[in-house]
């Protein structure tokens, strides 16, 4: 079972930035694409961001030209840079890899508080 740890959260004013880390305890972008997810409350979990190993990356319509993802495919680590932060951005991210998912073979983190507030 791969275990992921999610770091680098914060409060932080609109317009600010954070860059979140993820690290895995094995390898993983040999078997999936890695993604950052968020929840906010009373939503639905959402795939905001997948990168590939190969360096490939998609991203959801409302964070295009704000979100960086980012991997390193030696340290099993994944990051995401936010830039230009908005309240409607606060939730818990959280890394996991789709395909991961569906084999059933990562445990889901305790994700990592983003607010986005003045």
């Amino acid at each position: 079972q791969v275990q992921l740890v999610e770091s680098g959260g914060g409060l932080v004013p609109p317009g600010g930035s954070l860059r979140l880390s993820c690290v895995a305890s094995g390898s993983i972008f040999s078997r999936s694409a890695m993604g950052w997810y968020r929840q906010a409350p009373g939503k639905q979990r959402e795939l905001v961001a997948t990168v590939t190993a190969d360096g490939n990356t998609h991203y959801i319509d409302s964070v295009k030209g704000r979100f960086t993802i980012s991997g390193d495919t030696e340290k099993n680590r994944v990051y995401l840079q936010m830039n230009n932060l908005k309240p409607e951005d606060t939730a818990v991210y959280y890394c996991n890899g789709p395909a991961l998912i569906a084999a059933g073979v990562s445990s889901w983190g305790q994700g990592t508080q983003v607010t986005v507030s003045s």
